[in-house]
């Protein structure tokens, strides 16, 4: 058996977006000691993560607040390695501008229905009714544009990633922002995207490879052009300002670790969407570590 062999694999999911490639660019570039491990990776849109979260098949993913919800019997949070938009977020955007009011009743294109941005959507829109048509991340801004996506009318669209920077490049309008929008009623950042472990695989391995995670953001962080670089290769659209910005905007200070108010607000969106009926069940997160 080689020392490769013998390596307890850790099978990793992420975002094939900017922030994410930033947070493993030590641990999928071997900058890092990863200890007795040995970790492969998978870049996948962050809905089919949270889809496949539920038959458990990578041990270290991504997940979505939202989906988080669901899964809490299979993975627990890491302290590190959020994605929180404090006051800024997904947003939905249109072709003409128009109040919160004017999405009443309208077809929203969304980028999956476990995402934090479509509970976000929900709960902003509180009883107000609306149709929505689930549309793979990166082509919501132009179904927007068109108007159409499989035969069905699309009025506006929720736009997670780097669309935040780039929708106004198509002539395209923000009806609201929901980080701003989360911010100002609660005073709190969105919590929007995690990384879970896998319980299954004991409290020692959780806490070892929550370590090397942590490791990788502190490197990148630490080496920021260089990790930098590495992320800009999914950066769709976004020129190396843009991307900086991006970066900057889902990697830092809560990326390293949620903290007392990261996980408060992680705790109250959760609560949140229970008590308005979207949550079956009251959640209260687990996290790993302090």
């Amino acid at each position: 058996m080689t020392v490769t062999e013998a390596k307890r694999l850790i099978q990793v999911g992420h975002s094939p977006d900017p922030d994410d490639a930033f947070m493993f660019h030590a641990l999928a570039n071997d900058c890092i000691d990863v200890g007795p491990y040995r970790f492969t990776h998978e870049l996948v849109d962050i809905e089919t993560l949270n889809r496949r979260a539920f038959q458990g098949e990578l041990e270290l993913t991504a997940l979505s607040i939202h989906a988080y919800a669901f899964l809490h019997d299979k993975y627990a949070l890491c302290s590190c390695g959020a994605s929180m938009g404090d006051g800024y977020g997904p947003m939905v955007i249109a072709r003409e501008a128009g109040p919160l009011e004017s999405l009443e009743g309208k077809t929203i294109a969304v980028p999956g229905t476990l995402t934090s941005a479509f509970l976000a959507l929900r709960l902003c829109l509180d009883q107000r009714p609306f149709e929505h048509v689930v549309v793979p991340f990166d082509e919501i801004i132009s179904v927007v544009q068109h108007g159409r996506y499989q035969n069905r009318r699309i009025d506006a669209g929720l736009i997670i990633h780097e669309g935040q920077l780039t929708y106004s490049q198509s002539q395209l309008k923000l009806i609201v922002d929901l980080g701003a929008w989360w911010k100002e009623l609660t005073g709190l950042p969105l919590p929007l995207g995690a990384n879970g472990i896998r319980t299954d695989l004991g409290a020692t391995t959780m806490r070892e490879v929550e370590r090397i995670l942590y490791a990788s953001i502190k490197y990148g962080l630490v080496h920021r052009q260089e990790a930098l670089q590495h992320a800009m290769q999914y950066g769709r659209d976004l020129d190396p300002r843009q991307a900086d910005q991006f970066v900057g905007m889902y990697v830092n200070e809560w990326t390293l670790d949620f903290g007392p108010q990261g996980r408060r607000a992680v705790a109250q969106f959760l609560q949140m969407g229970h008590e308005r009926g979207i949550l079956p069940e009251l959640v209260e997160p687990v996290f790993i570590g302090p």
